[in-house]
């Protein structure tokens, strides 16, 4: 039986529309490109226009970009770690295995990501980041194949990742009867440190790379996390050169990721897969790389820790973009519904697919996201509150008219009933998914802060270690 998507979409504000649907067939293949560090706006289609993505570019350009996905917190300075965990668990932060909150059923294996596919007769493989990546959850996969980038060849790592992908594709049947697949790529790039094939790097010039209009020289003030090992890849104070080489290497593992994924593409064309495979773009968390004195994701910035890409295309895919305010723990019931699958008990993320099918605006009003004790936001459509407890700091940000967060309005007294009501909103929403820290605390710290003397003065060469799960 097949499902036919409606071949006219309403255009509202949050869903542009730009083309007709197509049919889709009720169960097809499923590849989870998953990038490591990769920021919101981190391929040219997606407003960068130094970066060369011509291969994942053409994801934005056919499919639905969901402007507004986050991972919801972290409990450690290795967001990935509960990134990934909310992603192939579908639970929230403070829920996830291990979490203070989680529910008895949360460390279930039998309701992963890849067990639950699995169940709906889908053929898993995994290749890529394994460290900080829930390996309790990569374990379920049929076939699990660790890449970290890290030993022997870092600058090889996309292309390793592609090899192998391909002779995936290839060993299976050459027929659309096969059982479908659900490929899981989780390349460790462009995570520092940040090496791609030579051929890549020559593409990016530092001096003609301009800086973001939020880049500073130091953060305002002490947000709580000011020294952890990603801020102390830079130099205190910040330098334009610095960045610009920083931005530099970044971009050409981005460049080297794309250039790799397009081979794949290729042999799903070659094999007559590509018409029948959603194909999804994500990060599991993004990267400040300069922006308001920040190198990390250890922050609740729109162009720091918790904002990532998140493209879906494929059959059935409608053209467009949403505004729909989303988490990538809905990643997990969106799938298990374009598989057809059944969705295990304390799944907490929604299903997007009424939305990419223009069926939904949204699947909430408000999104919070929060970090270790010292942070926590809460944004819609258009403000955003960040609340900074142990040093009784707070942000307010009208994002439609600031989207860099350059102008700080908590302070102004016209202003002052939009922080309260986000206030009561953040304070609602931390209840829901129980997050138990406090906005306030009895005795705050200084704001101020200056850098360690030993560590403004150069760069620090901090090895590319994990925080333990």
């Amino acid at each position: 039986m097949r499902r036919i998507i409606p071949t006219l979409l309403a255009v509202v504000s949050s869903f542009a529309i730009q083309s007709v649907a197509v049919a889709a067939p009720m169960r097809p293949n499923i590849l989870h490109i998953h990038a490591d560090d990769h920021r919101p706006d981190g391929l040219r289609a997606l407003g960068n226009s130094i970066l060369q993505t011509p291969n994942l570019d053409t994801l934005v350009e056919r499919g639905t970009t969901f402007t507004r996905c986050y991972t919801m917190g972290s409990m450690i300075g290795a967001v990935c770690t509960p990134s990934r965990t909310m992603m192939l668990t579908g639970r929230s932060w403070q829920r996830i295995p291990k979490a203070p909150g989680a529910a008895p059923n949360a460390g279930d294996p039998a309701t992963f990501l890849p067990r639950v596919l699995a169940a709906a007769g889908y053929q898993t493989w995994h290749m890529g980041k394994t460290g900080n990546g829930f390996p309790a959850g990569l374990a379920q996969f049929e076939t699990s194949i660790r890449d970290e980038g890290k030993a022997g060849d870092r600058a090889g790592c996309s292309r390793r990742l592609a090899d192998r992908t391909i002779e995936f594709l290839k060993s299976r049947p050459a027929t659309n009867e096969s059982r479908p697949f659900y490929i899981y790529l989780a390349p460790p790039v462009p995570h520092d440190p940040r090496s791609a094939e030579p051929q890549f790097h020559k593409l990016y010039d530092p001096a003609k790379i301009a800086l973001s209009p939020a880049f500073l020289p130091q953060h305002p003030f002490d947000n709580g996390e000011m020294t952890v090992r990603d801020e102390k890849l830079a130099p205190w104070p910040r330098t334009p050169e610095n960045t610009q080489q920083q931005l530099a290497d970044y971009y050409a593992c981005i460049t080297g990721l794309d250039h790799h994924v397009g081979r794949i593409f290729a042999e799903l064309k070659a094999g007559g897969q590509w018409t029948n495979t959603l194909i999804i773009f994500t990060g599991d968390n993004g990267l400040s790389m300069g922006e308001h004195g920040l190198f990390g994701k250890q922050n609740l910035y729109e162009f720091g820790g918790m904002h990532v890409p998140c493209v879906f295309a494929g059959p059935g895919i409608p053209k467009g973009t949403s505004e729909a305010l989303v988490y990538l723990m809905d990643l997990f019931p969106t799938l298990v519904d374009f598989a057809g699958a059944t969705l295990p008990e304390g799944v907490e993320g929604k299903s997007l697919r009424p939305v990419i099918e223009g069926k939904s605006r949204k699947v909430r009003d408000v999104l919070y996201t929060g970090y270790r004790d010292c942070m926590r936001s809460i944004r819609d459509d258009r403000w955003k509150l960040i609340r900074y407890p142990l040093v009784d700091q707070t942000q307010l940000f009208d994002l439609r008219l600031d989207p860099r967060e350059l102008n700080n309005l908590a302070d102004k007294p016209e202003h002052a009933a939009n922080v309260a009501r986000l206030t009561a909103a953040l304070e609602k929403e931390m209840s829901q998914y129980g997050d138990k820290y406090p906005l306030k605390t009895a005795h705050p710290k200084p704001a101020g802060w200056t850098p360690p003397t030993s560590e403004a003065a150069a760069p620090q060469k901090v090895p590319a270690r994990r925080m333990p799960q």
